[in-house]
């Protein structure tokens, strides 16, 4: 019963996850409602960044957001977008996540998470420069 659990959620995952990128798919294109473009491309950027309303190292609270708001402005934003943009997108979102990983697109983000970090503390020391 357990391991049943385990893969309905890992499969509600993969939906999500196929879903925060059909939408963003959904929000470029010509056929979609303004304000469905608004809301989906919100709701996939609020999905994919590392800032959250409630921050994840909080116990269970962290993490409540992400449950819940995503799901929920995905569920809007798939109601808005016509169904066979939908359709359309939801096939596109399947294919790409076929595909593999890109290694290079990975060290691309590491080196500017890198580069900013180096930045912000080389400003820190720069402000307070007692504190080191």
């Amino acid at each position: 019963m357990k391991i049943h659990t385990i893969s309905k959620v890992k499969q509600w995952a993969r939906t999500i996850k196929r879903d925060v990128h059909a939408v963003w798919l959904a929000a470029r294109d010509p056929r979609t409602p303004w304000f469905a473009k608004m809301l989906a491309l919100v709701v996939a950027a609020y999905a994919v960044s590392p800032i959250d309303l409630i921050p994840d190292f909080i116990p269970v609270l962290g993490y409540m957001d992400d449950i819940i708001i995503v799901p929920l402005g995905i569920f809007l934003v798939v109601k808005l977008i016509p169904p066979v943009v939908m359709k359309e997108h939801r096939a596109t979102a399947d294919q790409a996540s076929e595909r593999p990983i890109s290694r290079i697109a990975a060290g691309v983000f590491i080196g500017i998470w890198i580069f900013s970090a180096v930045f912000l503390t080389r400003m820190l020391l720069r402000i307070y420069p007692a504190v080191m």
